[in-house]
């Protein structure tokens, strides 16, 4: 799984901007800049053998990918899951669940989501979230 960021030049300063997974950083160079947000990714998501890692797509957006998939996309979740404001028991009900342990276990990274999951839960979320689907 990669995740789209963006990187462009501010004044002296290259900004880095991942919006699914709410990080900002910045680099005095492109590569600086995004080995900054690999360093922000790893440091939130804390977990002793995750390593994230990015690499240019093209113009100003590059990807963002990682040794384990399903901690990616449970910190996403997470990320987005705070950013609304939402306890985990919210979502789990907006999914029509009586069981917030069954959700958890996805933003816990235990169990990974397909698409059409992981796309649901966005939307349980907010419904303007939706995955886009890229082909570079």
């Amino acid at each position: 799984m990669k995740i789209e960021g963006k990187i462009q030049k501010s004044g002296n300063w290259w900004a880095v901007e991942v919006p699914l997974l709410l990080i900002f950083t910045q680099g005095k160079t492109r590569k600086e800049a995004l080995k900054m947000a690999e360093l922000a990714i790893e440091e939130l998501i804390d977990l002793k053998n995750f390593k994230a890692s990015t690499s240019f797509s093209h113009d100003e957006y590059f990807t963002v990918s990682s040794n384990n998939d399903a901690i990616l996309m449970a910190f996403a979740l997470k990320q987005q899951r705070e950013k609304y404001g939402l306890s985990i028991r919210e979502v789990a009900s907006r999914l029509g669940s009586k069981s917030p342990t069954a959700y958890s276990r996805y933003e816990s990274g235990q169990v990974r989501p397909n698409l059409d999951k992981f796309s649901q839960i966005l939307q349980a979320i907010d419904n303007s979230l939706e995955p886009i689907i890229k082909v570079s």
